[in-house]
């Protein structure tokens, strides 16, 4: 009903305003839109194959499988975005790159109806938008910081990581947050 509608705009502007508050560091935010792109090229070629979707008792949604297209070529350019995005950076993303990434991975997951999923497989994002929120929740009721600075990725650099160790570190819990992801298609 009328209510999907804003429920789906939600994961579509929160998806890119969440890709936008990971990308702080050199390669932080691509290499998790490259991974959860390719978990959703999968999911999107599972929902769109009826078998399959019977198989795993997932919805079936007929063309879901082009989507899986969008999904590689995503990952393409990510991988050649990566090639000068690595430590140190020649090129930044900015909130053009940030924001539409992350829109398009929120567009993505509404198409295939795998909403909760990418909550699961964008954990990291979720990580780094909750601590923002958090951060300045608490601030403007005790006065105090939760984090030493937020997103929660430059309190880890305030804690003394190299920025290396964060952003491969934030690369690992992508990696398994995407494989939690895909487990959950057929522990239901």
């Amino acid at each position: 009903g009328p209510l999907y509608y804003l429920f789906a705009a939600t994961v579509i502007v929160g998806a890119g305003n969440a890709v936008n508050l990971t990308d702080g560091l050199d390669g932080l935010a691509t290499m998790p839109v490259i991974i959860a792109a390719g978990t959703f090229a999968l999911i999107a070629y599972l929902v769109g194959r009826a078998d399959f979707s019977a198989y795993l008792g997932i919805p079936h949604v007929p063309g879901a499988g082009e989507l899986a297209i969008l999904c590689a070529a995503i990952m393409g350019a990510g991988l050649a975005f990566l090639w000068f995005n690595a430590p140190p950076a020649a090129v930044f993303m900015g909130d053009t790159g940030s924001l539409a990434l992350g829109g398009a991975l929120g567009a993505i997951a509404v198409a295939a109806h795998h909403e909760i999923v990418l909550a699961i497989v964008g954990g990291l994002f979720v990580m780094e938008a909750l601590s923002v929120i958090i951060q300045v929740f608490w601030f403007k009721r005790t006065g105090k910081r939760v984090f030493r600075m937020a997103p929660i990725h430059h309190h880890f650099e305030q804690k003394g990581w190299a920025e290396s160790t964060v952003v491969i570190r934030f690369w690992i819990v992508s990696i398994v947050l995407a494989l939690l992801g895909l487990a959950t298609l057929k522990l239901r």
